[in-house]
């Protein structure tokens, strides 16, 4: 009987303390809800401030109006002026590459009568850097293999001129003109380079208009012509869109020395030596360049940009 008695009384000492500890649990569960919600309302004050940014009372493209009166036209340029001011880091890297690449795209532009907003379809494209897309379309205006080749830019394991601004801008110019010369719209022609000519002429047979604001286009294309619009009012008046970016941090061009190379190259950390720079810094300035080395079997003539000067001014220093 007292073992019967002795063991009742163990079983109710371990109940009451399994009913404070219960408690206790209780208590501190509400009491961290309690100091949660006294911390969220204290970093309230700092949470960033998210507002839909304005948009202009009137848009263009190359000088072709865009009818922002149609709700839809209105909607796409404002989902990219929203997509865009919100990619804070991407918009201020590109707005300082825009300092180092934009004064020589913008004199090919001039030099081969294409205006000057096609410089924001590069931006649109690559955002200004050396991009391979899923696709495989390549290099600053994502020209695909097959294209490129067409427009007379050289695709090999060594040398792949969709990386070469100069060859390539050239090349997506004459792009450019041409479907401008099929379409009459400049417009038209830059919603072309997203999806290729023939499947605009397609949809214009079948749709029986030939407007791009008026057109129905798959996702990316409908979106295109917006986006390039949306990064140059944006890079055009980064103020204006909450983008303090200081003059010292734009990237200048580099300061480079033309070498005219015609012949094989064994080596280009061999040749970046003897030149006064290092290969790092030859592909940076030549990302053409897709090998260590350049047979050359054609005797081509490549002209390869030689940074002469890796330091900032002391203008530029911070």
């Amino acid at each position: 009987m007292r073992i019967r008695e002795i063991i009742v009384s163990i079983l109710s000492v371990i109940l009451f303390a399994g009913l404070i500890i219960s408690c206790n649990v209780r208590t501190g569960g509400e009491a961290s809800a309690v100091g949660f919600e006294k911390d969220r309302k204290q970093a309230s004050g700092t949470r960033q401030s998210i507002v839909v940014p304005p948009l202009p009372d009137s848009a263009s493209f190359a000088g072709e109006r865009m009818p922002l009166e149609y709700f839809d036209v209105r909607e796409s340029l404002l989902r990219e002026i929203e997509t865009i001011c919100y990619q804070h880091g991407s918009v201020i890297y590109i707005k300082q590459l825009e300092g180092r690449y934009k004064s020589l795209v913008d004199s090919i532009l001039k030099e081969e009568g294409v205006p000057a907003d096609f410089f924001y379809i590069c931006v649109a494209e690559s955002r200004l850097q050396p991009a391979v897309s899923p696709a495989g379309a390549a290099g600053y205006w994502q020209f695909l293999k097959g294209t490129a080749k067409r427009y007379g830019l050289e695709v090999n394991r060594e040398v792949d001129q969709r990386y070469d601004w100069i060859k390539a801008t050239h090349a997506a110019c004459a792009y450019f003109k041409k479907a401008y010369s099929k379409y009459g719209s400049w417009t038209l022609a830059a919603a072309s380079y997203n999806i290729g000519m023939a499947n605009v002429d397609r949809r214009i047979k079948l749709q029986l208009l030939d407007n791009y604001y008026e057109m129905q286009f798959p996702q990316e294309t409908s979106r295109y012509v917006f986006r390039a619009v949306a990064y140059r009012m944006i890079l055009g008046n980064p103020e204006y869109y909450g983008f303090d970016i200081a003059p010292q941090f734009v990237f200048e061009p580099v300061k480079c020395r033309k070498v005219t190379v015609s012949g094989k190259i064994n080596n280009w950390s061999v040749f970046a030596r003897r030149n006064g720079s290092s290969f790092k810094m030859i592909k940076m300035c030549n990302e053409w360049i897709r090998s260590d080395k350049l047979t050359n079997r054609k005797r081509r003539k490549y002209e390869v940009f030689v940074p002469v000067d890796r330091e900032y001014s002391e203008v530029r220093k911070l």
